[in-house]
């Protein structure tokens, strides 16, 4: 979800990729069906783990786990507190994509601050 907003809505200060910890093998219908009701198709965008993002080229991560990531990582972090909608009720993941659509704006909108 965090990327399908961030390369909607930040494109002009950010280049969003996502990865998972323990990452699952597909996107849960309940989070493409309520991403689809923002008129956010997540087309394109499958779950990843750690092993296929490469870590050096990124200025930031964003660690929306819970869980502490690995001591190599040496960029800068940002920690959210997201709670894991995978196996809840449409309503739950809902509440969590605008939870997310939230965290992200607010990224955007200080990271245009910084630029600017």
């Amino acid at each position: 979800m965090a990327e399908g907003f961030a390369r909607r809505y930040g494109s002009d200060v950010m280049e969003a990729s996502s990865a998972g910890l323990a990452h699952a093998l597909e996107i849960p219908v309940e989070t493409l069906q309520v991403m689809e009701e923002k008129n956010m198709p997540l087309d394109g965008q499958f779950p990843k783990g750690l092993d296929d993002v490469e870590f050096g080229s990124f200025d930031l991560v964003v660690n929306m786990s819970g869980i502490p990531l690995p001591p190599y990582l040496t960029t800068s972090v940002r920690e959210w507190e997201v709670p894991d909608p995978v196996g809840k009720r449409i309503e739950y993941h809902r509440k969590v994509r605008d939870v997310i659509e939230n965290l992200v704006m607010r990224l955007i909108l200080d990271l245009r601050r910084t630029k600017g």
